[in-house]
């Protein structure tokens, strides 16, 4: 089957709904380091932004008059972010103050995973010759040997 592309498609930027934009970006840009590169304002009110690194993007806007939805927020949803080095976002993460989860290597990546405030699970991974299944701490043990 051949694959065309008449329209130039460049890239996929998910959308988030979250419940407080200055949440989000303590976690996304102070926490993670992610830019704010565009923002859309309501009366002074940002209501939506776009954020980058790298190669990478996301769009944030806030929830407004939908109790329904504003329970089930970040369920399901699961982002991965392909990097050179997932460990330094664990770093990163560690010195902010971020909950994040012990990194472990999965499909030969180091997978370092955590949820931001409204419960969207944020996976960076990067390529490893490290062990399946191994740890972060076993690895550490290991390299101290």
């Amino acid at each position: 089957m051949e694959n065309s592309d008449p329209a130039g498609v460049k890239q996929a930027v998910p959308l988030y709904l979250v419940r407080n934009m200055q949440a989000c970006i303590d976690f996304y840009v102070k926490g993670l380091g992610f830019d704010v590169t565009n923002t859309w304002l309501v009366d002074g009110e940002m209501r939506w932004c776009w954020m980058s690194m790298g190669g990478a993007a996301m769009m944030f806007q806030l929830l407004v008059a939908d109790k329904a939805l504003d329970k089930k927020l970040g369920l399901g949803v699961e982002l991965c972010l392909q990097c050179d080095q997932a460990l330094v976002m664990y770093d990163r993460a560690l010195k902010n103050g971020l909950p994040v989860d012990e990194p472990f290597v999965g499909n030969n990546m180091w997978v370092v995973s955590l949820r931001d405030p409204d419960g969207y699970k944020i996976n960076f991974e990067s390529p490893t010759d490290v062990p399946e299944g191994t740890t972060y701490n076993q690895w550490n043990k290991e390299k101290q040997k």
